[in-house]
């Protein structure tokens, strides 16, 4: 059976209450992630949609002979989207249940609740003035109140919107403090409730990361031609969180720390700061052993100044609501142990609707008259609020494309160079040492002589292809200093790096093959034998790929064979990938790392003599022979000259590759779930679905039926948009038939509303009418 990892970087938009809705969406991601778990464990399924998910698996594999395994390994959230992220990713590394989390939204994130203690009415004369403004704005004939709110729940909008008029003016209404004790209670829940097994393979990193933005900014140094240096205010900050290189994802504190910050919404939630949870865990007795280590990396200025207790924090939102970025940067060194569908999914509650909305709705669904200019609070509340949230996502959806095609182009190149590839490594080792036994000892000196000629076939252009590679190992080097010193500042690491260029110009490895490139010298081969490892992770990404595209879709091949070669290629893969981890390089490597800038040669040998690539290489090759001995003399072949004739492809695609090869080689898809995607059950987008898109998208914080309406239809839209990203990760050739597709989401459906069906007792008709909705789907 073909193994593929369907790889899901999750991106959650902030969106105030409708982070009910978007915890219906990471609920069902969940699900599926468990159910893709057992399936590949050939574990029994669980009961609700993941049995459903687990079924469709299982016809997937009969279908396509492929056994898919579907996780979630990069996790970027802003605001109400990053308290989600935050607890999926818990619960991803632990096994932990979400239950909690479904509790908080639905039991607690109500404003009688949020409410700070100093900011409730005391009485029913607290703002006496109010209480009659407020009566005429709720209770009037065809106000805001009729005309937007189900009828079963007027009363309780009405009730708990009178009582937030009547709170405090011209301060938040909502406490922190209480806000923060709901993040504790629940991660607390989680942790105390039944954990199952990790949702991601041994070894597989899970990357989360959440944005915050810092009120006053703080200095960031520029560099320039004249003068050296500027000084700008930065208010961005990312609170990262890796599981390289240790078992949990974070301290309990510090997951709090991102989540409360994370969702100060300006004006609603008083701004964080470290001496609020400091109070918290003070209360509630609950450690922080690394509490100066975390806020050093995070806010190294601060707490190099002694003022990190006091850095305000204010909603990630404000600055970056839709965190791609990150996510894309944590693309970079993932270990791929199988082939990887790497998929970009962002959740979007309320597309094109903005977060704030000033003036009366026009009957086409926008904002006042769209000729009219802004008037004075329009414009000073759009800029300073609306507008930096609401930024569209086409600058990193151009940087995925560009990606995506600069791959598609490298593969052009390939296809166009491989008969004459072909034909020089057989006209070099010639046709017959193909039928010969292809040994560890053989392969690695045709290895080396492939090497060789594919220099003198590159001629002047070697020189361009060495210094690449040369910039590539520097590059490396201190990517991976980063990585173990993460308390280190950008002007070490610039220090480091010239000190590592100083070294190798005293080496003389700059100067690369003179005369037309007819020889390399042995000093540029041995630095390269010993310190290119990005070579041998794109050599062996390209072999798979091959083994794909010249074998298994154009040899006839017994599948058992194709398993055997696969499951070696990526073997051999995440031994190279390894070498790059914490756990390898320890303590000794930070140590030398440290002392890098003032000795980069001991650095430079310190870190070959850990890595040992020759012998290294030595063990891939008598690997890869063994798989390559059970194959066809055909596909021996095939396999053979791809592996050999890498040095020529490289040559000619480095240029084009841009550090893509090193990483998830495929092109990246991008998905979204929304209500706008999803018309199985109702057509109509949020508009038709959503309660929380009321009050500036603060509704489903008046009404426990609002939150239970959305938390519903997160459920359900989540399932429908996982089950079409499940079916499109088909390899070419498989169709899986569409009234299959929509007999899967019925069930799945139905198997959602079995399982809140005693939870939500404030949607119960609700329920009754999706179920005839759903009935209706043609199968």
């Amino acid at each position: 059976m073909r193994e593929k990892e369907l790889r899901l970087a999750l991106i959650c938009y902030g969106g105030v209450s409708l982070a009910i809705y978007m915890h219906g969406v990471t609920r069902e991601i969940w699900h599926m992630v468990r159910a893709s778990r057992a399936f590949h464990d050939a574990g029994p399924a669980a009961r609700g949609s993941e049995s459903v998910y687990h079924d469709l698996l299982a016809e997937i594999s009969q279908v396509s002979g492929t056994k898919l395994r579907v996780l979630t390994d990069i996790i970027a959230g802003s605001s109400a989207g990053g308290i989600n992220g935050i607890f999926l990713s818990q619960a991803i590394v632990t096994g932990q249940s979400l239950e909690p989390l479904t509790d908080m939204w639905l039991e607690m994130a109500d404003v009688d609740v949020l409410l700070d203690p100093d900011a409730r009415p005391l009485s029913r004369f607290s703002k006496f003035w109010a209480t009659p403004i407020a009566w005429l704005i709720l209770r009037r004939r065809g106000g805001a109140v009729e005309q937007t709110v189900a009828k079963e729940a007027q009363d309780e909008v009405a009730t708990k919107l009178s009582r937030f008029v009547r709170a405090r003016w011209f301060a938040p209404p909502f406490g922190g403090n209480v806000f923060s004790k709901l993040l504790l209670d629940a991660l607390k829940a989680m942790a105390a409730s039944k954990a199952g097994s990790p949702l991601l393979p041994v070894n597989q990193p899970l990357d989360l990361f959440v944005t915050v933005t810092d009120f006053n900014g703080h200095d960031r140094v520029l560099r320039l031609n004249s003068p050296p240096e500027v000084t700008e205010s930065e208010h961005r900050i990312t609170v990262d969180f890796s599981t390289r290189g240790r078992t949990d994802l974070a301290d309990m504190a510090e997951l709090i720390f991102a989540a409360r910050a994370t969702a100060s919404f300006p004006g609603a939630f008083p701004p964080f700061s470290v001496r609020e949870l400091d109070r918290l865990l003070a209360r509630e007795n609950v450690p922080w052993l690394g509490r100066n280590a975390f806020l050093k990396r995070i806010l190294p200025q601060q707490f190099a100044a002694n003022a990190a207790e006091d850095t305000m924090l204010i909603d990630g939102s404000v600055l970056a609501n839709a965190p791609f970025n990150q996510a894309i940067a944590a693309l970079r060194n993932r270990p791929a142990r199988r082939e990887v569908d790497r998929r970009f999914v962002y959740i979007d509650p309320k597309p094109g609707r903005p977060s704030f909305r000033f003036g009366r709705r026009n009957a086409d669904g926008s904002v006042g008259n769209p000729r009219k200019p802004p008037g004075f609070f329009a414009t000073i509340f759009g800029a300073t609020s609306n507008i930096p949230r609401e930024q569209p996502i086409r600058d990193s959806l151009e940087k995925i494309s560009g990606r995506s095609e600069r791959i598609e182009r490298m593969r052009q190149v390939i296809d166009s160079l491989r008969n004459e590839v072909e034909t020089t490594v057989e006209a070099l080792l010639g046709k017959t040492w193909f039928l010969s036994q292809p040994t560890a000892v053989r392969m690695q000196k045709w290895r080396q002589s492939a090497q060789e000629k594919a220099i003198l076939a590159a001629g002047f252009s070697y020189r361009a292809y060495g210094h690449l590679k040369l910039a590539g190992v520097v590059d490396d080097i201190v990517a991976t200093a980063r990585r173990s010193l993460p308390d280190a500042n950008n002007g070490f690491f610039r220090d480091l790096r010239a000190a590592l260029w100083s070294e190798i110009r005293t080496r003389g490895l700059d100067r690369m093959p003179q005369d037309g490139g007819k020889q390399a010298s042995k000093q540029s081969i041995a630095f390269f034998g010993t310190h290119d490892l990005r070579f041998r992770i794109r050599r062996l990404r390209f072999l798979a790929r091959h083994l794909t595209e010249e074998v298994e879709n154009a040899i006839d091949v017994p599948e058992k064979d194709i398993t055997q070669i696969r499951d070696a290629i990526y073997r051999c893969l995440a031994m190279y990938l390894d070498l790059e981890t914490a756990e390898f390089l320890g303590v000794d490597f930070a140590i030398a790392a440290k002392a890098g800038v003032t000795n980069p040669a001991g650095l430079i040998d310190h870190l070959a003599s850990q890595r040992d690539l020759v012998q290294t290489d030595l063990r891939v090759d008598a690997i890869l022979c063994a798989a390559l001995l059970a194959l066809p003399v055909a596909a021996r072949r095939a396999m053979l000259l791809g592996y050999l004739g890498y040095a020529l492809y490289d040559i000619a695609t480095l240029p084009l590759l841009q550090d893509e090869g090193f990483d998830e080689f495929d092109p990246v898809k991008v998905d979204r779930i929304s209500p706008e995607d999803c018309n199985s059950i109702r057509k109509g987008g949020a508009a038709t679905t959503l309660k929380g898109i009321e009050f500036n998208n603060f509704g489903a914080f008046f009404s426990r039926s609002y939150r239970e309406n959305d938390y519903l239809w997160g459920r359900l839209h989540g399932a429908e948009r996982l089950i079409d990203i499940l079916v499109s990760s088909l390899p070419a050739g498989h169709d899986f038939a569409e009234n299959r597709v929509r007999a899967y989401k019925r069930l799945a459906f139905h198997a959602i509303l079995d399982e809140e069906q005693d939870r939500l007792k404030y949607v119960q008709p609700l329920i009754a009418s999706l179920r005839n909705e759903i009935d209706q789907i043609e199968i």
